[in-house]
C-alpha cells in the first residue's frame, strides 16, 4: 500500500507537468494532439503510470475515488495514444480500470477511441465499454458500434470499413459489402451495443454462426443487456433467428432467450403454460398495443393449467391484465401475497381498484370501515382505490414511521385522496413532525397555512426535501428572513427564489449563487435563470468593464454553461476568437431548456459556434464531426444554413436533427423541403428511412396524413411516438386509419400534394367525425383495445354498429376518452342505456366505468347519477360544459350527503372542476379555514369568470388584500387569480407575475389584462407570456405589446442584436481545462 499522500504527490506532479507550458499561451497554432501525446509519453516513461494506479487501486483510503477520477482522463489518453505493444496485459487492464470514470462523463467529440486495438485487448476494451453503455448518449453508442465494427474487420478479416477518403484506410484494403463479420465472437463483444446495429449488419452474420450463437447460453445473456431495438433492426434480427428453425413451434421453445426481440414477436403461436410464462417475462418493457393483446392471450394460457396461487405469482406485472371479473374470483389470501410481490409501481383501472379494495377489505361498503395501518400497508398500490372518507381515519402512528411504505402507497393517489390522508395524519401529529417525515406526494399536499405552523427555524429542516413551487416560494423568503439563504444548500427551495432576492445577492456571493445553479439547474425557471445570469454578468463587468470582449479561456470556463446561454446577443458577438475551444465545449453539452424558445440568444449562440467551427473558412468545409459539436444548437439550424454545407454533412445533420425535441416553427417548412430534396419523396421511403427521418414529417399535419399505409408504417410510428414530446391530432388519426385498415381517398389525395410548397407546417386538427373514417367497419373489442385513446375517431355511425357485448367489454376504455362530439355522445348514451338500463338503475360501479360517457346525459339525469366523490377527479378532464357543472355538483352532493357549508379541505379538492357548480350563495358558505387548506391542491380548476370571481372573493376574505399577496400565495391560488377584476390585477406586485400559473393566463378577460403595466407584463416571463391569447393581445397598446414580446423572448433589449463573430477557431484537444480545478482540489487535500 502506498504511503499516505504518496499517490496525491504523484498526481500533483502530473498536474504540474500538464500546466508547465499551457498550450493556449504558445504562439502560433500549436498541435495539441502532438503535445498531449508527448506529455503522455513522458509520464509513461518517467513515472510508470500503471504502477501508480495499482497503488491507488489497492488503497483503502476513501480519497482513492478522487484520485481515480483525476487519473481517469490521463489513463484514457494513454490507451488511445500509446502503442499497446509497449504495455503488458496487466498494465493494459490497470489503465482500463482507471479510465472507466472518464468515459462516463465524456462528450461525443471528446471520446476518441483507440486507432488500433488487437486480440485480447479488443475484448477487454469492449467489456469495459459495455460497462459504461448505460451512461452513454445515443451518439456515443453509435460511435462505439462504428469503431467496433472496424476493429473487428481489421483484426479478424484484414480489411477496413473506413471510407476511402479517410487517411487511415490507405494502408489496408477496403472490406467487401458481402463480408460476414458478425460472428458469435463479434456479437459477444458487442453486447448491449447490438441494439445500435443497422438492419443490414444482421445480414453480415453467417446463418450457421448466428444459429449456433442463438442456441447457446451466450445469446440469452447478451440479449438481456441489450436495450430496446428500433423496429427495422428488431424485426430483421428476429426474422434471422427464426430462420434457424423449421417451424414456429420449434422456435417457440426458445422464447426465454429473446430479450428485446420479444417486442416484435407478434405472430407467436399458441404456447404451453410454461412457455407462455417464459415469454411474458420477456415482454415487460414492450409498450406496443399489439404486445398487450398478446400478453392477454398468454395470461389466459398461464392461468388455465396451474394452481391459482402459483399461476398468479408467475404472472408478474402481467397480473394487471386480469379483468375485474377475474380478480373478483381470486381468494383474498392469494391476492394479498401477489400484491405484496408486485410492489408500488403497477397501474390499475378504476374497476380493478374497486374490485381489489372490496376483496381485501370485505364486501361491506368500504366507507363504513376504518382501515388499520397494517391493512393499508398490505394494499400496496391498490391503496389508490380507497375513498377519501376511509383515508381520513388513518391512524398516523401506525404508518408514519414507515416512510418508504407511506411513499409507495401514496404514489398514485389523486389530490383529494392525499388531502384526506393528510387530514387523518394531522389528527395525531403536529405539522412539524409531518414536515419532517413526509415525502412527495404527501409533502406537496401540506398547505402554506400548515407550513407556517411547522416551526421551521433552520435550513437543515428543509434542504433535503422536494418542495412544490408555492412551498418553495414561502421557504425561500423564510430562509432569507432567518439569514440562512445558503444557495448551494437550498436545492428544491431554489425554485422559490425571486429575482429581487437574486438582485440583492452581494457581489462577493455571486459565484456561490452561480455554483448553486450549476448544481441544481432543474429547479430554476426561465425567469430565474435569466435573472441569475444578468446578476453574474453585471458583477463580472463591475470588475472589468470590457469583461466579455477581453475574456480569457479560463474566465469563460468558470461561467456555468447554464448561465452563459443567457448572454445577450451583442456580448456573444463580441466574444474573442481565442475562447472558441472552451465555447464549443460548453455548447456541446449545453441544455437549452432554460432558454426561451424565441430567445435572441439562440441564433446568436449558434452563429458564434458555427464561426468557431469554420475557423474563418467556408461552411462547406465543416465535417460531420464538427457539426456534432453544436450539441442542442444543432436543432436551431435552418435549411438555408444547412445548404451551405457539404452534401454528406447535410445528410448526417438532418438525420441527427430528427431527434430534436424542438425545431423553431419558422424553420420547419424549409427543413421538410430539404429533407424531401435530399432523401426523395416520403411515399417512396423505405422503413429504415422513415425510422430515421420520420420526425420531420410528423411536424406537419398534412405530411403526417399523407403517409402511405405500408405494412411496416404502424410499427415505425409507434416507435417514433415514444420519442415525441407532443403527439399531434394528425398522428393520432393516422394510427386510427392504420389500425382500422382505412386507406381513405382523402389520404391518397394528400399524398399527391407537393410537400415542397407547404407553408408553416401547421395543418388543421382531425376530429372524430372526419368523413375519411367512413369506410371502417363496426368497432370490435380487439380494435378498441388496440386503439385506446384514439377511439375518439370513430364516427357516430360506426359507434352505432357496435354490439352490446363489445360495449360492455370496452366501456372503461371508451369512458376514459375526452373530446367526443355531440353525435358520438348521443350514440354512446344510447349504448349505455341498452347495456345498463335507465339512469335510475345505474350503480356506482357502472358510473365509474362509464367515465366521460356520463357527460352525454341530460341535466336531470346527471343529478340522479350515483357519482362518488372520488369519481370527480377521474372525469374532470372530460370537457364538460359550464351548464353541466351545477347538475353534477347536485348529483354528487345528493349521493354523498354533502352540503357546501360542511365541505372539508379533502372534499373541496376531490370535487376538482365541479366546485365550479356551486352557486354564489354556496361559495360564500364554504369554510374559510378548510378553503385555506384546500386551495393549493385546487390549482387545475377552470371555472367561468363569474364563478372565478366568487371564488376570488372567498380567497380575498381568507388571505386579505391581493396587493399584499406574496409569490407563494399567488402560486398557490392557481387559476382563481383569473377571477380578479382589473383593479385587483393591477394591484399585484410585478415580482409575483412569474409565479402565476400558466393555465391562469388565457382565462383572464382581455380588458382586465390590458390594465397591466409594462413592468407587470415584462415580469410574466417567457412561459406565462407565451400563454397570452390572440384576443388578449388585441386589447394591448403598442407599448404593452412590446413589453409582452420582451417577456416571451426573455430579452431586456428593445431590439436584440445579432451578428457574426468572425472569430477564428483553434482546434484544441487538451486536458488543461479539466485538470486545473482538480489541481486546487488536490492541494486542498494535501494541506489537510
Amino acid at each position: 500500500m502506498a504511503p499516505k499522500g504518496g499517490t496525491f504527490f504523484f498526481l500533483l506532479i502530473v498536474a504540474y507537468a500538464a500546466f508547465a507550458k499551457p498550450p493556449y499561451m504558445m504562439p502560433g497554432k500549436p498541435d495539441f494532439k502532438h503535445m498531449a501525446k508527448k506529455l503522455t509519453n513522458k509520464m509513461w516513461n518517467c513515472t510508470n503510470l500503471p504502477h501508480m494506479i495499482r497503488l491507488m487501486r489497492n488503497s483503502s483510503e476513501a480519497s482513492a475515488c478522487y484520485m481515480r477520477a483525476f487519473v481517469a482522463p490521463m489513463s484514457w489518453m494513454t490507451l488511445t495514444t500509446q502503442d499497446e505493444n509497449n504495455m503488458d496485459s496487466d498494465d493494459y487492464d490497470t489503465l482500463l480500470w482507471a479510465a472507466k470514470p472518464a468515459l462516463q462523463d465524456m462528450t461525443s467529440s471528446s471520446m476518441k477511441l483507440p486507432t488500433k486495438v488487437e486480440g485480447q485487448n479488443m475484448k477487454k476494451m469492449m467489456k469495459m465499454l459495455q460497462e459504461v453503455h448505460d451512461t452513454m448518449s445515443e451518439d456515443q453508442r453509435t460511435q462505439v458500434v462504428k469503431w467496433a465494427k472496424n476493429q473487428i474487420s481489421q483484426n479478424y478479416f484484414n480489411c477496413t470499413m473506413t471510407p476511402p477518403s479517410d487517411s487511415r484506410s490507405i494502408l489496408m484494403e477496403r472490406c467487401k459489402p458481402s463480408l460476414k463479420w458478425l460472428n458469435s465472437e463479434a456479437m459477444v463483444m458487442m453486447g448491449p451495443y447490438l441494439s445500435r446495429l443497422a438492419p443490414d449488419d444482421i445480414d453480415s452474420s453467417p446463418k450457421e454462426k448466428l444459429c449456433d450463437f442463438f442456441r447457446s447460453a451466450l445469446f440469452k445473456s447478451t440479449m438481456s443487456r441489450a436495450t430496446k431495438m428500433n423496429p427495422c433492426l428488431g424485426k430483421k434480427f428476429l426474422q434471422r433467428v427464426q430462420e434457424c428453425f423449421s417451424d414456429k413451434r420449434e422456435f417457440a421453445e426458445h422464447v426465454d432467450k429473446l430479450g428485446t426481440l420479444a417486442c416484435y414477436y407478434y405472430d407467436a403461436p399458441d404456447l404451453t403454460p410454461d412457455l407462455s410464462k417464459k415469454l411474458l417475462s420477456q415482454l415487460d418493457n414492450c409498450d406496443d398495443p399489439r404486445v398487450t393483446k398478446m400478453k392477454k392471450r398468454l395470461v389466459k394460457t398461464v392461468m388455465s393449467n396451474s394452481s391459482a396461487t402459483q399461476a398468479l405469482c408467475e404472472l408478474g406485472s402481467s397480473f394487471t391484465l386480469l379483468s375485474a371479473k377475474q380478480l373478483s374470483a381470486i381468494p383474498g389470501s392469494d391476492l394479498k401475497e401477489v400484491l405484496k410481490n408486485l410492489g408500488p409501481n403497477v397501474q390499475w383501472t378504476q374497476s380493478q381498484l374497486h374490485t381489489l379494495v372490496k376483496k381485501q377489505l370485505g364486501d361491506k361498503r368500504v366507507s363504513l370501515q376504518e382501515v388499520s395501518g397494517a391493512e393499508l400497508m398490505a394494499l400496496q398500490s391498490v391503496a389508490e382505490g380507497l375513498p377519501c372518507c376511509v383515508l381520513k381515519h388513518i391512524k398516523a402512528r401506525e404508518i408514519l414511521d414507515d416512510t418508504e411504505a407511506l411513499k409507495n402507497i401514496s404514489r398514485r393517489m389523486r389530490k383529494g385522496q392525499l388531502k384526506a390522508m393528510l387530514q387523518g395524519l394531522r389528527e395525531e401529529v403536529d405539522p412539524s413532525e409531518l414536515v419532517q417525515k413526509l415525502s412527495v406526494p404527501l409533502l406537496h399536499s401540506i398547505s402554506l397555512n400548515s407550513l407556517k405552523k411547522a416551526n421551521i427555524t433552520s435550513l437543515e429542516q428543509v434542504e433535503y426535501k422536494m418542495w412544490s413551487r408555492p412551498q418553495a416560494a414561502y421557504l425561500a423568503k423564510k430562509m432569507q428572513a432567518l439569514n440562512q439563504c445558503h444557495y448551494r444548500r437550498l436545492r428544491s427551495v431554489l425554485q422559490g427564489v425571486t429575482c429581487k432576492m437574486i438582485d440583492k445577492v452581494a457581489d462577493s456571493d455571486t459565484q456561490e449563487l452561480a455554483q448553486a445553479i450549476t448544481e441544481n439547474p432543474q429547479w430554476l425557471s426561465k425567469v430565474q435563470a435569466g435573472c441569475a445570469a444578468r446578476k453574474l454578468f453585471t458583477t463580472l463587468e463591475k470588475a472589468r468593464a470590457d469583461y466579455f470582449t477581453t475574456i480569457t479561456r479560463e474566465e469563460l470556463d468558470k461561467i456555468p454553461t447554464f448561465l452563459l446561454l443567457h448572454l445577450p446577443p451583442a456580448k456573444v458577438k463580441d466574444l474573442p476568437g481565442s475562447v472558441c475551444p472552451v465555447f464549443l465545449d460548453k455548447m456541446e453539452v449545453a441544455n437549452l431548456s432554460s432558454l426561451p424558445l424565441r430567445a435572441p440568444s439562440r441564433p446568436a449562440l449558434l452563429q458564434m459556434a458555427l464561426h468557431c467551427l469554420a475557423n474563418g473558412a467556408d461552411f462547406s468545409k465543416l465535417t460531420t464531426e464538427d457539426v456534432s459539436r453544436l450539441g442542442q444548437l444543432l436543432c436551431e439550424l435552418s435549411a438555408s444554413q444547412l445548404r451551405l454545407m457539404a452534401p454528406d454533412v447535410i445528410n448526417s445533420s438532418l438525420q441527427a436533427m430528427a431527434s430534436c425535441q424542438h425545431i423553431p416553427q419558422g424553420h420547419r417548412a424549409g427543413l421538410i423541403q430539404l429533407v424531401n430534396q435530399t432523401f426523395g419523396d416520403p411515399s417512396d421511403w423505405s422503413a429504415e428511412t422513415m425510422e430515421a427521418l420520420g420526425p420531420f414529417l410528423l411536424l406537419d399535419d398534412n405530411a403526417t396524413s399523407a403517409l402511405p399505409n405500408k405494412p411496416w408504417m404502424k410499427d415505425i410510428l409507434y416507435f417514433l411516438k415514444s420519442r415525441l414530446s407532443h403527439v399531434s391530432d394528425a398522428l393520432k388519426k393516422k394510427f386510427f386509419d392504420l389500425t382500422t385498415g382505412i386507406a381513405s381517398n382523402a389520404a391518397r389525395r394528400k399524398r399527391a400534394i407537393n410537400l415542397n410548397s407547404k407553408g408553416d407546417g401547421n395543418g388543421s386538427s382531425t376530429t372524430g367525425t372526419d368523413s375519411s373514417s367512413g369506410s371502417a367497419g363496426a368497432p370490435t373489442v380487439e380494435l378498441i383495445e388496440e386503439l385506446g385513446m384514439n377511439n375518439v375517431y370513430w364516427t357516430a355511425a360506426q359507434l352505432d354498429m357496435m354490439s352490446k357485448h363489445t360495449f360492455l367489454a370496452t366501456v372503461e376504455i371508451l369512458g376514459a376518452i375526452s373530446g367526443y362530439n355531440a353525435d358520438q355522445l348521443a350514440i354512446l348514451s344510447k349504448k349505455a342505456t341498452e347495456a345498463f338500463g335507465p339512469v335510475s338503475q345505474m350503480t356506482e360501479s357502472v358510473v365509474m366505468q362509464m367515465g366521460c360517457i356520463t357527460q352525454c346525459f341530460s341535466d336531470a339525469d346527471l343529478e340522479r347519477l350515483p357519482f362518488t366523490l372520488e369519481a370527480m377527479e377521474e372525469i374532470a378532464h372530460c370537457g364538460w360544459n359550464e351548464s353541466q357543472m351545477e347538475p353534477v355538483w347536485k348529483g354528487v352532493a345528493k349521493y354523498n350527503n354533502l352540503t357546501a357549508q360542511h365541505l372539508g379541505a379533502a372534499e373541496m379538492v376531490a370535487l376538482n372542476q365541479f366546485i365550479c357548480g356551486l352557486n354564489s350563495s354556496e361559495i360564500e358558505q364554504l369554510n374559510k379555514e378548510a378553503f385555506k387548506e384546500a386551495v393549493g391542491s385546487m390549482d387545475g380548476i377552470q371555472c367561468s369568470f363569474e364563478v372565478a370571481q366568487h371564488l376570488k372573493s372567498l380567497a380575498v376574505s381568507a388571505f386579505g388584500d391581493p396587493g399584499t399577496w406574496t409569490e407563494a400565495q399567488v402560486s398557490d391560488l392557481g387559476n382563481i387569480i383569473a377571477g380578479f377584476d382589473a383593479i385587483e390585477l393591477a394591484s399585484l406586485d410585478p415580482s409575483v407575475f412569474s409565479f402565476l400559473s400558466d393555465t391562469c393566463i388565457p382565462l383572464i378577460p382581455p380588458d382586465n389584462l390590458a390594465v397591466l403595466s409594462v413592468a407587470q407584463l415584462e415580469a410574466l416571463g417567457p412561459d406565462n407570456a407565451a400563454m397570452v391569447t390572440t384576443e388578449q393581445r388585441t386589447a394591448l397598446s403598442d407599448e404593452q405589446e412590446a413589453a409582452l414580446e420582451r417577456a416571451v423572448t426573455g430579452s431586456r433589449e428593445q431590439t436584440p442584436k445579432t451578428g457574426h463573430s468572425g472569430a477564428p477557431s483553434l482546434s484544441v484537444e487538451g486536458i488543461s481545462s479539466f485538470m486545473k480545478p482538480l489541481l486546487f482540489l488536490l492541494m486542498g487535500f494535501l494541506l489537510l
